[in-house]
């Protein structure tokens, strides 16, 4: 894989969330392997599917993407609570449970455009999941890209709002996560928890493609070194089918 060197991803200023201050991450992690896993069918784990500079290139490029022109936000859901994560939208903006143009929630500002970039990664995601048949036929229109610092978590959840069973694409960048993936007929059990790290991938379509699933916790002092930032960054790419 290869991100365009260019301005969205020479980025050093803060933007939304800390830089990181040195790197603690345990060293002898890197020797046990954490091989390629499904965890249920359609539910895919690939670890360390992104290298450090193509994480650190990503992270860059987020920052760039929270600046605006809508800038990152916590959603306040339709029962008034607010969500621990802080988010931002490119593509559509999603809100609590439907997408729009226009960020109705922060100003009305009309969402940044989908970025290439992503289209291309979401597409070698898939490909890496399924096989080259599924990546390219993989058209992602949406991202939602979640900032968590360390009392952040997410809630089982379905993601519906979409009008296509298309495949979710994750990226997980920074510190690592305690990850739930459940069923697709509730929150209870069965399910599985899985720790995602920096650099890793996990793609649900086909048969989990509607399955609860949510964060946990985060695990504080796990970022890589030189991965610029404190925290965890989770990118999801998805296909609306809005047109």
């Amino acid at each position: 894989m290869q991100y365009r060197a260019g301005t969205e991803d020479c980025f050093n200023e803060r933007r939304g969330f800390p830089e990181h201050n040195g790197g603690v991450t345990d060293p002898f992690d890197a020797l046990i392997p954490r091989p390629r896993r499904q965890l249920a069918p359609g539910a895919v784990h690939i670890p360390d599917w992104l290298d450090p500079d193509q994480q650190r290139r990503l992270v860059g490029l987020c920052r760039t993407w929270a600046s605006g022109p809508v800038p990152m936000r916590a959603v306040t859901m339709p029962t008034g609570g607010v969500m621990s994560v802080k988010s931002v939208s490119l593509g559509w903006h999603w809100l609590p449970y439907r997408y729009s143009r226009t960020a109705d929630d922060v100003g009305g500002a009309a969402v940044a455009p989908f970025p290439e970039v992503l289209r291309t990664l979401g597409r070698d995601a898939v490909t890496a999941a399924y096989g080259e048949d599924a990546g390219s036929s993989y058209e992602p229109d949406a991202a939602l890209v979640n900032y968590y610092d360390d009392a952040a978590r997410m809630g089982m959840h379905q993601d519906r709002e979409e009008r296509t069973n298309a495949p979710v694409v994750s990226l997980s960048l920074g510190a690592a996560c305690v990850f739930r993936f459940g069923n697709t007929e509730n929150r209870n059990r069965p399910w599985q928890d899985v720790q995602l790290a920096s650099g890793d991938l996990f793609v649900f379509g086909g048969p989990s493609r509607f399955a609860y699933h949510g964060v946990l916790r985060t695990l504080p002092g796990t970022a890589p070194a030189g991965i610029g930032f404190e925290g965890r960054l989770n990118v999801t790419l998805r296909q609306t089918g809005l047109g």
